[in-house]
């Protein structure tokens, strides 16, 4: 395929969530002495990591606002100790999202992978993460200058999967479906979303459980393996 538009995901697609959050978290832990109510940092970070997957998920489709996610996802793991606790909630939030952003662990091979691509295609980062933070992961990283554009769901007022975020990146690009590929490692929102706007898609499965009956266009482990289809 003679694609001339490349749309990839941030979040566990280049910039490594799920080992900035848990490091994120464990300064938040250990400031906030969090183990006067859970066993250790593993017992709280299981429980925060199982409920903030279900939220995001549920903010892709439209259920839950911003908000509504932003505190609940630390409420919950209170409340399954017993400690009904709004205001340290809203706290744990809050100083979490002031360390998370400057957190610089990549996937492996991101950087490697940028460098191959900036120079063949026209870049355009494509994240239902939050405008203030998902900027800020960008500049520590220092990853922002690989993107000819930078495509967040607040201002596209759109969420993945749903097309219209991939419609306003391609109207962006003066781009056409045929000539557009994504990448990301979300079924749910990064490959779901691109077959809705008609985009071929690149599913990352970070966990390496490739299932048959999750189709895509490519399916991949590494990203270096994007080498041989780009």
């Amino acid at each position: 395929m003679n694609y001339k538009h490349v749309f990839i995901d941030l979040d566990d697609t280049l910039w490594d969530f799920h080992a900035n959050a848990k490091s994120s978290l464990r300064e938040v832990f250990e400031d906030k002495k969090l183990n006067q109510y859970f066993d250790n940092f593993e017992h709280f970070f299981q429980i925060y990591a199982k409920r903030n997957l279900e939220l995001w998920e549920m903010y892709g489709k439209g259920v839950i606002t911003k908000d509504f996610l932003m505190l609940e996802r630390f409420r919950h793991p209170l409340v399954q100790v017993g400690e009904n606790n709004n205001i340290l909630a809203e706290q744990i939030g809050t100083q979490f999202l002031e360390i998370l952003p400057t957190k610089t662990i990549l996937i492996p091979f991101a950087i490697e992978l940028l460098d191959y691509l900036q120079p063949n295609y026209s870049l355009t980062l494509v994240s239902n993460g939050f405008v203030e933070v998902q900027y800020k992961k960008l500049r520590s990283a220092n990853i922002e200058h690989y993107f000819t554009h930078i495509v967040l769901s607040e201002a596209a007022k759109a969420l993945k999967p749903d097309k219209r975020i991939f419609e306003y990146a391609m109207k962006l690009n003066d781009a056409t479906a045929a000539e557009t590929i994504m990448i990301g490692d979300s079924y749910e929102a990064d490959i779901r979303g691109a077959q809705n706007a008609g985009i071929d898609q690149v599913f990352l499965s970070n966990n390496h459980n490739i299932k048959d009956d999750k189709k895509s266009t490519y399916k991949i482990k590494l990203l270096t393996e994007l080498f041989a289809i780009l």
